[in-house]
């Protein structure tokens, strides 16, 4: 095989052409079938992969009188063609959601405090108004999503804010005070008593480290004179887990509003109480790469989504 041509002193690069004819016989490993899936004659395919050996100057395929057979070179380069192309659609798909707002994916990171209580308000506003969006959804925990948004996996980010990481930027969607949850046989006074100072003496639990909602709690115990060597002695992977844990009598936790009726109302073994002014409380946001390519329209459906969770028991931020 020929060394590949130059042009100016320097290798031809390939065409896209070229390695969408290669990548279909590469999976077929048959003309006419690779041929018929994208479209092209049979004489222009093989001829596309042809070109693409001589600019490669490798030989790609075996080729005999019954099949067709990917050389070693050509397992290489045929996954490295699949890279390429799937890189290529993505970029396609930007550039059409840049023409066409609310079109193509988006993938909105969520945080496991947030996802249960809050997706049902943020699908049924997908589909009741930006019906051409294909919304895909990645619960993770904080750290996980940040590093999805500054490598790219994500676009955007629905969590407990401020975040305080650079070069990203938040759109605060609304304020949710805490309530504590204990066992039912647990006094917790009347609603809006309760001071912060309870929290120093009570056996708390709490999620397991990681989540941002376990950061918090610490943050609010702290605030309120809580020894900070007290010990947590039990966590819980997830708030289900853990409101069922304080039915069991191990102790009493915190909760988001939000999530209060969903956690909550499947047990009566428990009881709630609310703080007394001012309760300690989370702030919710949309969090963006700073300067995204589609900064508008992410800014027009935060406000959207404040609108279509004005039915929970939140405080929506006005921008």
């Amino acid at each position: 095989m020929a060394s590949p041509a130059n042009l100016g002193g320097r290798p031809r690069q390939p065409s896209l052409a070229q390695l969408r004819a290669f990548a279909a016989v590469a999976e077929h490993l048959h003309f006419r079938e690779a041929a018929a899936e994208i479209g092209m004659s049979q004489p222009a395919l093989s001829g596309a992969v042809s070109t693409l050996e001589e600019t490669l100057g490798v030989q790609l395929l075996e080729r005999t009188t019954r099949k067709v057979l990917l050389s070693p070179a050509g397992e290489r380069v045929a996954a490295r063609a699949r890279v390429v192309l799937e890189a290529v659609g993505d970029l396609m798909e930007e550039a059409e959601a840049a023409r066409a707002p609310f079109t193509g994916v988006l993938r909105l990171g969520v945080i496991p405090t947030v996802a249960p209580y809050l997706l049902p308000a943020v699908l049924r506003l997908v589909h009741e108004t930006y019906p051409d969006l294909d919304l895909q959804v990645h619960e993770e925990q904080t750290a996980s999503l940040l590093d999805g948004l500054a490598h790219g996996r994500l676009d955007l980010l629905l969590l407990a804010v401020p975040l305080g990481v650079p070069q990203i930027a938040e759109l605060p969607l609304f304020d949710e005070d805490f309530v504590l949850v204990a066992p039912k046989e647990h006094w917790l006074g009347g609603r809006g008593d309760i001071p912060r100072q309870a929290l120093q003496e009570l056996d708390l639990l709490l999620l397991d480290e990681g989540h941002c909602l376990r950061d918090q709690a610490l943050d609010i115990c702290r605030e309120a004179g809580r020894d900070e060597n007290t010990p947590v002695t039990t966590s819980a992977a997830g708030l289900s887990t853990l409101v069922q844990l304080v039915a069991g009598g191990l102790g009493v936790t915190l909760l988001p509003r939000t999530a209060l009726r969903v956690e909550t109302g499947r047990n009566d073994q428990l009881t709630t109480g609310y703080f007394a002014d001012p309760a300690p409380s989370r702030r919710i946001a949309l969090a963006m790469r700073t300067g995204a390519a589609r900064q508008q329209e992410f800014e027009e459906f935060a406000e959207a989504l404040r609108g279509a969770l004005r039915g929970l028991p939140v405080r929506i931020v006005k921008e």
